[in-house]
């Protein structure tokens, strides 16, 4: 049974890596986010296997990408590039990423987008009716219809590479002199709606980086969580993608982020109740953290959520950076904080029927999710409460990168000041 268990994950491996957008979306989270599909004695094969999405291309000839190329840019290839290596280096989930030159030397990335996939990825979105159908039979409380239509938006700003260039743009210039962290340059006169070109990075890939002693990989750990969810909690602006495919660690040292297309911006008031929220967390706060969410409109019927409760079914998927000592991520951990927080089987599944999660807050925690499941198929290992104080009370950092870091931000002027944070915090 197990054996054709995992014959049968294998088969449903080798489909979603023909297909495209949402499918093969769903297949690289897989691969890092273990769910308790195949037994366990047979999940690290079956990781590798999902792996495999991260960089597989489904089969698209170059000729059909050319065309898009060159209609976007309105320029035969040769015009614009001085050389264009015809095989792909990397897939995203509606496009292909090829490796060029410019006949001014420089190395670039184009990012293309499959022919014809806006339009199967639009026709996906007709199916989400149907999802929020059975999830609202689960979550009573949950306003479906809110949620389908955040999830639609965010989904089709993926098909616009134009808007990602913008969002690359964005955070590049945030980070440009940063320590630690890279964002590559977009050429702005070269990306269009299906092509998107940017400065070329070479770096290590995950798959090697696991192999890495525990130091390196707690360095990158922690630049990785300082990255996505620093981003939201200084900048109110993120990737909500963050898979192992999106990263690459340079020669210098420094972590280069990829994929701006699922992205997300959030005014002061969203992003100052998750901080208020995770410091009740902290502080055990249960009738502090019940009065925030019922407030903002996470608690149809405050009175049939039990404080006490609600405290424990938060904590259970973010208590990894609200407790405060070193804790070193692993699969199970991630799983765990998945299942307790999502999942019918969770044991605070009653609580959850009762609530409902606002629209600006979805992707946000999505990206947490996967920025811990990224983090745990690293065994990284931090006190991640001190260094995520740094936004949630706006404390002194206490690591040599959080240092670095506050060194930059102090000299660049970018980011949420600290007396901000330790104003609200108060």
């Amino acid at each position: 049974m197990a054996r054709r268990q995992l014959e049968t994950a294998k088969q449903i491996v080798a489909a979603l890596g023909t297909m495209k957008g949402a499918a093969m979306k769903l297949g690289q989270v897989m691969s890092f986010l273990d769910v308790g599909l195949v037994p366990e004695q047979h999940r690290e094969e079956f990781q590798r296997e999902l792996a495999k999405l991260r960089d597989a291309a489904p089969t698209v000839s170059f000729k059909q990408m050319r065309k898009v190329i060159e209609d976007d840019l309105e320029e035969p290839i040769d015009d614009v590039f001085e050389s264009f290596e015809q095989r792909p280096i990397a897939a995203a989930s509606i496009g292909q990423v090829y490796r060029a030159t410019l006949h001014d030397g420089r190395d670039v990335a184009v990012k293309v987008q499959y022919p014809g996939v806006a339009g199967a990825v639009r026709a996906d979105m007709q199916n989400l009716e149907m999802i929020m159908r059975l999830l609202k039979r689960m979550t009573p409380g949950l306003d479906v219809k809110a949620i389908a239509e955040e999830v639609k938006e965010r989904i089709v700003e993926e098909l616009d590479y134009e808007l990602e260039a913008q969002n690359q743009r964005s955070l590049a210039r945030i980070f440009a002199g940063h320590p630690f962290i890279l964002v590559p340059e977009v050429v702005g006169s070269l990306s269009r709606e299906r092509v998107l070109v940017s400065e070329y990075v070479h770096g290590v890939g995950f798959e090697e980086l696991k192999t890495r002693s525990q130091g390196e990989r707690d360095r990158i750990g922690e630049i990785v969580f300082r990255f996505f969810l620093g981003c939201l909690y200084r900048h109110r602006q993120f990737s909500g993608d963050p898979h192992p495919g999106n990263f690459l660690l340079l020669d210098d040292g420094r972590v280069a982020f990829l994929d701006f297309g699922l992205f997300k911006r959030l005014d002061e008031g969203p992003v100052d109740l998750e901080l208020a929220a995770q410091r009740a967390v902290v502080e055990g706060n249960a009738a502090a953290l019940h009065r925030l969410l019922a407030d903002s409109g996470f608690l149809p019927d405050p009175a049939r959520v039990d404080p006490d409760h609600l405290l424990a079914f938060i904590e259970s998927a973010i208590w990894w950076y609200t407790t405060d000592e070193v804790v070193q991520l692993s699969p199970q951990i991630a799983t765990a904080a998945m299942i307790e927080s999502s999942d019918p089987r969770s044991s605070h599944f009653r609580e959850m029927r009762h609530q409902d999660m606002r629209p600006e807050h979805l992707f946000g925690r999505r990206m947490e999710m996967l920025t811990l499941a990224v983090l745990s198929q690293l065994g990284a290992k931090a006190n991640w409460h001190r260094i995520a104080r740094e936004w949630m009370y706006g404390d002194a950092p206490t690591t040599e990168l959080g240092r670095q870091e506050a060194d930059f931000y102090g000299r660049s002027g970018v980011g949420a000041p600290l007396s901000d944070i330790r104003r609200l915090a108060r």
